[in-house]
């Protein structure tokens, strides 16, 4: 179609005809038959020459006696018009010498169809340019819904909420409701336990003694206040949190959830981490996160690099799990993300002796890997 038609629609059609024929003889067939059958205003080469139809495009597949195929024809024209030229189409009955059929499949809305790519492609730009910027309590929230950092349990007699982590976290994070847990869920921590205003028995008192660290993470309203009063008559709690004053902890963002709790965290994190590997060492590892640094930020991907620190591979760090696997020679994971247990998990299962990123999550255990940020090793 000319540069100044604008494509509406496509008027899709499927034919057989009984002998052997060229696609030349299709298009002619569709000009020469239907040729003043709808008035001189809806011809075809008329309306080809005013940009109303584009050029036709014809698929062919042939046997030894017959041949089939399908056409497709632009049109820049009203939805009237379009269904009497599929109309004037389908009422060929002869391709040359040959009996033929032909019949309408479909009349595609095109820009239906562009919107639907529109919509989809914003979509993704959204997911892109807002992924740059996103917090990394977000970051962890995408862990979560991919599986990776636990999901909604319960616990005791009185089935409080909870996450699954509680039951083998080293420390636990007591919270006021199940709207709570699932927003530390959403901000990538686990180990949190909602007294939902259920007097604390036994269990709870023995959980929280077999615990590390207690911490109470409270609304910052007055009853935070009262409630904070009686859990510290009954519970051993070693840090309070509290949300911002008015504020509940459901409302938090991830960010602010992981604002507050990250010192708490990583305390918690140089208190249950094993040894590191000795090497690499620290210099040899800003060396390397030096090295890929920069094409590597805001990308949101990750790269892997052998003992020569080749590049194996770069991918979406959304991809990168499933992309790790035993025996591909990775021995430094460099990725513009967070790295999260799930990450760990597979990165051991790969053989992986370091792992760089921009943060390191809540982690259970980091099974002996080097654990490196980019803030750590002097690099941003």
């Amino acid at each position: 179609m000319p540069s100044t038609g604008i494509v509406k629609y496509h008027v899709k059609l499927s034919f057989d005809v009984d002998g052997l024929v060229e696609k030349a003889d299709i298009i002619g067939a569709i000009f020469g038959q239907t040729e003043g059958l709808l008035g001189p205003e809806m011809n075809l080469n008329e309306l080809q020459k005013v940009s109303k139809v584009g050029r036709i495009e014809v698929n062919t597949t042939a046997t030894s006696t017959q041949t089939n195929g399908d056409a497709l024809l632009p049109m820049s024209t009203d939805i009237t018009t379009a269904a009497l030229i599929a109309a004037a189409i389908e009422s060929i009955d002869k391709v040359g010498p040959f009996v033929a059929h032909f019949k309408l499949e479909a009349i595609d809305d095109v820009r239906s169809a562009k919107k639907k790519e529109i919509v989809d492609r914003a979509k993704a730009i959204v997911q892109k340019w807002s992924t740059k910027t996103i917090s990394e309590g977000e970051e962890m929230l995408k862990d979560v819904s991919e599986g990776g950092t636990g999901k909604i349990a319960a616990f005791g007699r009185e089935k409080l909420a909870c996450g699954s982590g509680v039951f083998d976290s080293p420390w636990i994070i007591l919270v006021e409701g199940r709207a709570d847990v699932i927003n530390l869920l959403r901000a990538g921590f686990d180990n949190a336990l909602a007294i939902e205003g259920a007097r604390i028995d036994e269990s709870i008192k023995e959980l929280c003694n077999s615990k590390s660290k207690v911490i109470a993470f409270l609304d910052g309203d007055r009853a935070g206040g009262f409630i904070l009063k009686e859990l510290k008559a009954m519970v051993n709690i070693d840090v309070v949190h509290r949300a911002p004053e008015g504020v509940e902890v459901e409302e938090l963002t991830p960010q602010q959830i992981a604002d507050i709790l990250k010192e708490t965290a990583e305390d918690m994190k140089r208190e249950t981490a094993k040894p590191m590997l000795k090497d690499p060492n620290d210099e040899s590892i800003a060396n390397i996160a030096k090295k890929v640094y920069e094409n590597l930020n805001e990308s949101l991907e990750a790269v892997a690099l052998d003992d020569g620190l080749n590049e194996l591979f770069k991918v979406p760090v959304s991809e990168v799990v499933v992309k790790l696997s035993a025996g591909s020679g990775i021995k430094y994971l460099v990725l513009d993300g967070i790295i999260t247990q799930r990450l760990i998990d597979a990165a051991k299962e790969a053989g992986i002796e370091c792992v760089i990123g921009h943060r390191i999550a809540n982690l259970k255990n980091t099974d002996g890997l080097v654990l490196k940020t980019f803030t750590d090793l002097g690099v941003a």
